[in-house]
């Protein structure tokens, strides 16, 4: 029997998106899945939305916070409720290809992997393909990621029979980024499925839209999770910008 996968839903004003994003879930070739989502008390139909899906299909949980507390709070509640031997991520206004968890299960298990990602597309804000792969190197070790976070939320996936479910302070920002670099401080390296099995969508008012947030944000890695000193943060956010400047820019194609 094939294994339980949890996939991590937090969800805000999302009501322009969550119906491709449910759908491209529930059009998994993989099927033994949960969906929890958390809303982070929308002011719009999301909630109505997920309400019907759900309705429709009892894999598809939904919980909802009576204030709006941060995506990270959103995602550590759905985590503490989840049940599935794999955890995956999965932003509300993103896409996964029908193969996504099929592929990724058996990529864990051929390799012998804890934790994967993948290689995804990017759209924008209407779902038009930008004709961008963000690809990444195709072994993964620690100290790349210290530098860049080459794993997109979206296409991550990772054993929590092995690791635990792995809950990061909510008041964090960049808690993606922190929880793959838990991930691999403890395990060395990994391996991403080399192609592409999600679209991202690229908002007008997404934090990776924003330059200065992302830096601030990334900094902030360095400075409050890592401990490092001020000075110390300073040249490790110039060696960082130096990967985003010139090494990054590689794995980025034309799709």
């Amino acid at each position: 029997m094939s294994e339980l996968v949890s996939i991590i839903i937090p969800t805000y004003n999302t009501e322009k998106f969550i119906t491709a994003t449910l759908q491209s879930v529930q059009n998994q070739s993989y099927q033994n899945w949960e969906m929890i989502l958390v809303d982070d008390a929308s002011t719009d139909q999301t909630v109505s939305i997920i309400e019907e899906f759900a309705q429709k299909d009892d894999r598809i949980k939904l919980f909802k916070l009576e204030k709006n507390s941060g995506n990270g709070f959103a995602r550590n509640i759905a985590l503490e409720k989840a049940a599935g031997k794999y955890i995956a991520y999965l932003d509300a206004d993103d896409l996964w290809f029908p193969e996504k968890l099929e592929k990724q299960i058996q990529f864990l298990k051929d390799n012998n992997l804890h934790f994967t990602f993948s290689f995804y597309d990017c759209i924008d804000e209407e779902g038009k393909d930008l004709n961008r792969r963000v690809e990444a190197p195709l072994k993964l070790t620690y100290n790349q990621l210290f530098f860049c976070n080459y794993v997109g939320n979206l296409t991550a996936i990772y054993n929590a029979d092995y690791f635990g479910k792995i809950i990061l302070p909510a008041s964090q920002k960049r808690q993606d980024w922190r929880l793959w670099l838990t991930i691999l401080k403890q395990i060395g390296e990994t391996k991403p499925v080399p192609e592409p099995l999600a679209f991202y969508r690229i908002r007008k008012d997404s934090i990776s839209s924003s330059k200065f947030k992302l830096i601030k944000h990334n900094f902030g890695v360095y400075r409050e999770f890592h401990g490092y000193n001020l000075v110390f943060s300073i040249l490790l956010m110039m060696r960082f910008l130096f990967t985003q400047l010139v090494i990054k820019p590689k794995y980025i194609k034309r799709n």
